[in-house]
């Protein structure tokens, strides 16, 4: 049976918080509407981006714009399976709304999952609903679980993921794997076929959402995913770029986290993958000249192994001479790349439009994950069934 599920957004929602749940259930087959009080389906919510740059606390810069795809005022929380509330800043003003309170604890009272990440448990503290409930939070949200009643587990290292019940509850995005993972069970879910091993190729200013999304969703599936860059090892960051249209001819640039890689691209044997993965934005330019990077792709079309390439990654796939006879969409600007490489365009109309031909899944631009990691998900044989 097909589960459907609500997520409470807000202005300066964490950008990864908001969109890497949102992507990830849709692409195992979860419906999700994406709501916030005072807007409609259409309204967009403006994103955060926090994270840690050295100071006494986390950064904070613009994000994404994230569409809702549903309007508040219209919800029957009995319609929906489960509830997920994104941290950010948006928890502190949404905590006192009665609206919103009120939506969660009638969650609670159906019995039906809540998962909830990093600041969004100040809503529940509000709610009233984590008296002797196990959880854990961002630190700082520490003092509020405590006084809410709630038996508090120390955020260590960002990671941290607690279950009690039917409340899932994370620190920070960095525990989405385990906190997706453990929410989609509580909904009912089983995963089959995971036991895959994934590369994702990535560099400097790869696109924020191109990498994070699929990478979690992913990890979240149980597969084994190693990010790599060239020049880069195991604990090195590379700088994200932020895409987005904001009314000028073309996307917009912002800074975005710094992702972190987790595997040697000089240690690699790329042999032992089952998939590869290669991000957009503007990472695939620059990449596209590195001779070891050619390599790795022509290895993995040439043993008929999956290739997931989204947006500019498509410059990658030109550069290796393996478009030749195949049908890609990609980002329109790559489109004389993709054609001057023999390929048959496919126009990604509209933009989230999502191709596979044999061994190869090409999209056009990160709203097209949940079809891009889904049709992945097929050529891998991964399942989520309910």
């Amino acid at each position: 049976m097909a589960k459907k599920v609500l997520l409470l957004c807000g202005d300066y929602v964490e950008d990864y918080e908001v969109m890497v749940p949102f992507q990830a259930l849709q692409a195992y087959g979860i419906e999700v509407d994406a709501v916030c009080p005072g807007k409609k389906a259409g309204d967009v919510c403006r994103t955060a981006v926090h994270q840690f740059s050295g100071h006494q606390t986390y950064s904070e810069s613009r994000g994404h714009n994230f569409a809702l795809n549903a309007t508040f005022d219209s919800v029957d929380p009995a319609q929906y399976d489960g509830l997920v509330i994104p941290g950010g800043r948006a928890p502190e003003y949404l905590a006192m709304d009665e609206s919103v309170l009120t939506v969660v604890q009638k969650f609670v009272q159906a019995k039906k999952p809540i998962a909830s990440v990093c600041h969004g448990q100040l809503i529940l503290a509000a709610a009233g609903v984590v008296a002797n409930k196990t959880c854990t939070a961002y630190p700082t949200v520490k003092p509020a679980l405590i006084d809410a009643g709630c038996q508090w587990v120390e955020a260590d290292t960002g990671n941290e993921c607690v279950t009690d019940g039917n409340l899932i509850t994370g620190a920070t995005y960095f525990s989405h794997p385990e906190f997706i993972s453990h929410f989609v069970k509580a909904l009912g879910g089983t995963v089959t076929g995971s036991d895959k091993k994934i590369l994702f190729l990535c560099g400097d200013y790869m696109e924020d959402y191109e990498v994070m999304v699929p990478y979690q969703a992913l990890q979240a599936l149980g597969c084994t995913v190693h990010a790599v860059c060239p020049d880069k090892q195991a604990g090195d960051k590379c700088p994200t770029a932020i895409h987005d249209f904001e009314g000028d001819q073309t996307y917009s640039e912002k800074p975005g986290h710094d992702f972190s890689l987790n595997a040697s691209f000089d240690q690699l044997n790329f042999s032992e993958y089952d998939a590869l993965v290669i991000p957009g934005g503007r990472a695939p330019e620059y990449l596209a000249l590195n001779e070891k990077v050619i390599e790795i792709v022509r290895d993995f079309m040439e043993k008929g192994k999956p290739i997931a390439s989204i947006c500019h990654g498509q410059q990658i796939l030109s550069a290796a001479g393996v478009l030749k006879g195949k049908k890609c969409t990609a980002y329109p600007a790559v489109k004389l790349n993709v054609v001057l490489a023999g390929a048959t365009w496919l126009e990604p109309n509209p933009i989230h439009r999502c191709f596979t031909d044999g061994n190869l899944v090409t999209g056009a631009a990160w709203p097209g994950h949940p079809e891009f990691v889904a049709q992945l998900m097929a050529l891998l044989g991964i399942r989520v069934s309910f």
